[in-house]
């Protein structure tokens, strides 16, 4: 007998009946297994939420197109459209890590020449080591969690044996000691704030040039205040709330605001 689901779409659209398959429903049942995790470990360290160090990366088109895979993107309007892009775009690759201390980052891959360069397990763990590990030097990593989503170079078994030997089972990841749950960007708050929030500024200026929007880039992000990044881990724990309570289904499609 199919089991289905109900879960609301933008206001703009009418609420949707999705029909639910067993990996869907493998996908439901792990994020419920994790919120039940995030909960109960906030109800015994009331600011767990504010010790993870949430990871992400997008891309940042110099035509002005974002794209995080499996992901959308924060937005006011229907994303149901259909985005041109050229076959080969010219591209910025960016990578954070943003909790209630602040940001770490933004950080952009590029080769030895200082060409940019897409995400492979070997860059991915050279920034590990080389950027991101040393931005943690005046923290006590011993009370700090990592978090990753379940993308190709960060689940690799060499990538995960790293982030262990910085934060031994305090690593959220798919493959890890905690389970990342596929397909969460709701969770994720780089995805449900930063990457849209950041585009909304960037693009208004209209860089030319690669060298250019990495600029902008660097400044929007360095321009977030502390208050905002509280707000935005604040809200992590609504969204475990509203998950649970809809027994692991997916959020709204806006899911944030200001």
């Amino acid at each position: 007998m199919p089991i289905y689901i109900h879960y609301a779409s933008f206001p703009s659209l009418s609420s949707q009946i999705k029909r639910c398959d067993k990996e869907t429903l493998k996908l439901i049942e792990a994020r419920r297994r994790f919120v039940e995790w995030a909960q109960n470990e906030i109800a015994v360290v009331p600011d767990f939420h504010k010790r993870i160090l949430f990871s992400d990366e997008a891309h940042f088109w110099l035509n002005g197109y974002v794209n995080k895979q499996n992901c959308r993107i924060w937005s006011e309007a229907n994303p149901q459209v259909y985005v041109e892009t050229p076959l080969y775009p010219e591209k910025l690759t960016v990578w954070c890590v943003l909790w209630a201390d602040g940001i770490i980052g933004p950080y952009f891959f590029k080769n030895d020449e200082g060409h940019n360069v897409t995400v492979n397990g070997d860059r991915y763990r050279a920034m590990i080591t080389n950027f991101f590990i040393p931005e943690l030097n005046n923290h006590d990593v011993q009370e700090l969690w990592f978090q990753q989503d379940g993308a190709t170079c960060p689940i690799a078994r060499a990538t995960i044996d790293l982030l262990k030997d910085t934060f031994g089972d305090r690593l959220i990841s798919r493959f890890g000691p905690v389970n990342w749950p596929p397909r969460s960007c709701d969770l994720t708050p780089l995805d449900y704030f930063l990457w849209g929030y950041v585009k909304s500024l960037v693009y208004a200026d209209k860089p030319q040039t690669l060298d250019h929007l990495e600029d902008i880039i660097r400044r929007v992000i360095a321009d977030i205040r502390p208050q905002m990044l509280e707000k935005v881990i604040e809200n992590w724990t609504s969204r475990l709330d509203y998950i649970r309570a809809s027994r692991g289904s997916p959020m709204p499609e806006i899911i944030f605001k200001m």
